[in-house]
């Protein structure tokens, strides 16, 4: 099994680890569909301070997704896991047993928004640990069976789980059935992973906490290629953001699609890019991680997010299933992203955990660049002026990506997975120097 594992570029020690994962972000996606309106009913009173509320808690998600890296450096990752899962748990025992219950608005904003420090401390942080313990040679491989796991507990099964459990259980009853997949999830992954490394120190000895939150952050400037390379990370989620702040309207009403077959798109969307999440990560431990970021990643879904707009705008709801063929493609496209979790620790392999850092920042951050360019932009350029905004930054994100060369001593020629399979075999020690 372990050597099956191997091939399919999944390091054996984790693999529970991401079966864990998958649970757990499960767990954390159900209330994705309904949050907002349950908000509104049980103690916020309105759409607007819902969504307060929900800003909030993307506050502390991106403090947390910068912490998750910092801290994996000082602690281990499994010690800043546990300390994510421990949060998650306990503040949506009081969102659910305190706040709703009594409608109380003041305690449902704090409680629901420090539960936001809970998923990036426990999924980064794992993030970081698969950096760690993944061959270099099968790195891009690893990363996509993480995004595997991430994107199909979220938003995917936990959509699935929150169809089923809310016209059997009831909003509230649903939200505490979430709690348990979560919790089953964190304490597989905590209990099942005996991996050493993950409970061990990653940053050197004489490194302090607070040197090494700064270090974190001054990485971007120390190694500007690190740099550059959050930015591009930063970009490549703001239009998926953004898009949702305008699409819904735009496709179910103006185009005509309907709600329903708005919601199918994108699951077509997500569903394509989970797939190709394992296959472009193979495929980018051969050609290269900057390679694929480029080309796929970033070239790709400049086009893409263009068609996915323009052609059913174009063709209309008679040609829904054009709709549907370029969701595909843009969730494909995306998931040439998936190599840049690969790509940018290795410009620092002396602190991975604070590249990770500055990588996990810039995806929180996007939370909020996204919806505010919409804002912004959205009145005087209209929906198409936004989509070309979008296109325009993942060219941009190229750019970037362009100069987030690795140094020669880690480079590596195309076909070396190979090499690094049949040496797994006979060695536990990788003998390939990197990827591209």
């Amino acid at each position: 099994m372990a050597r099956i594992l191997s091939r399919a570029g999944l390091p054996p020690a984790l693999a529970l680890g991401y079966v864990g994962l998958l649970l757990f972000m499960t767990g954390d996606g159900v209330e994705s569909a309904f949050i907002a309106p349950f908000l509104a009913d049980n103690g916020a009173g309105s759409e607007i301070r819902a969504s307060y509320v929900i800003t909030a808690y993307g506050l502390t998600v991106m403090v947390a997704s910068w912490l998750a890296g910092a801290l994996s450096q000082l602690w281990g990752p499994k010690r800043v896991m546990t300390v994510g899962l421990s949060v998650w748990v306990l503040f949506e025992i009081l969102f659910l047993a305190v706040a709703v219950p009594s409608g109380d608005y003041v305690l449902m904003l704090v409680f629901y928004g420090l539960r936001g420090f809970g998923y990036p401390l426990f999924a980064f942080s794992f993030l970081v640990w698969v950096t760690t313990v993944a061959p270099k040679a099968r790195l891009g491989a690893a990363v996509g069976w993480f995004y595997f796991a991430f994107t199909g507990g979220f938003p995917s099964l936990g959509s699935l789980v929150a169809s089923f459990g809310t016209s059997r259980l009831g909003h509230l009853g649903t939200l505490w059935l979430s709690l348990g997949l979560l919790t089953l999830g964190g304490l597989v992954t905590l209990l099942g992973v005996r991996e050493r490394s993950g409970s061990e120190r990653l940053a050197p000895p004489e490194v302090r906490p607070m040197q090494s939150l700064v270090q974190s952050i001054s990485l971007a400037w120390q190694r500007p290629r690190v740099g550059l390379g959050a930015i591009a990370r930063l970009i490549n989620s703001v239009p998926i953001f953004g898009m949702f702040a305008f699409f819904p309207t735009i496709f179910s009403d103006d185009i005509g699609f309907g709600e329903q077959r708005w919601l199918l798109l994108v699951s077509v969307m997500y569903g394509s890019c989970i797939v190709f999440n394992l296959l472009i990560g193979n495929l980018s431990d051969r050609i290269g991680w900057r390679n694929t970021v480029f080309w796929i990643g970033c070239i790709g879904c400049s086009v893409t997010i263009a068609l996915l707009y323009f052609v059913p705008v174009a063709f209309g709801a008679d040609y829904y299933w054009l709709a549907l063929v370029v969701g595909a493609l843009y969730g494909l496209t995306l998931s040439g992203w998936v190599a840049v979790s690969a790509l940018v620790p290795s410009l620092a392999p002396d602190n991975r955990g604070g590249a990770m850092a500055l990588l996990s920042l810039g995806a929180g951050a996007s939370a909020f660049v996204g919806p505010g360019i919409v804002s912004l932009l959205l009145d005087p350029l209209g929906p198409g002026g936004v989509v070309i905004v979008f296109s325009a930054l993942y060219l941009v994100a190229a750019v970037l990506v362009w100069f987030c060369k690795l140094p020669p001593e880690h480079e590596s020629v195309v076909g070396e997975v190979a090499t690094e399979n049949v040496a797994a075999h006979s060695t536990p020690h990788s003998t390939a120097k990197g990827i591209a």
